[in-house]
C-alpha cells in the first residue's frame, strides 16, 4: 500500500470533512471511497465503443443465443 500526501486549502479540507460526516465516514474513509469510485468508472469513450459494438452485432448475438 502506498501513502499519498496532498496539500489542500483549509476550506477544501473543511468541505471534505463536512461531506464525509454526512455519509457517516471519517475524512480518510471518504477520500478513499471517492478515489475508488472515480477510478472504477470506465472512460466515456470506452462506453461509446461498447455501445457501438453491441448495436452493430446485435443480430449476430441474437442468433448465437
Amino acid at each position: 500500500m502506498t501513502t499519498i500526501t496532498l496539500t489542500l486549502k483549509d476550506e477544501q479540507v473543511q468541505q471534505l470533512k463536512e461531506t464525509a460526516e454526512q455519509y457517516g465516514l471519517n475524512l480518510e474513509q471518504f477520500v478513499t471511497a471517492s478515489i475508488e469510485d472515480l477510478i472504477s468508472q470506465p472512460e466515456p469513450e470506452f462506453n461509446d465503443a461498447v455501445k457501438k459494438v453491441l448495436q452493430k452485432n446485435s443480430e449476430l448475438y441474437k442468433r448465437l443465443s
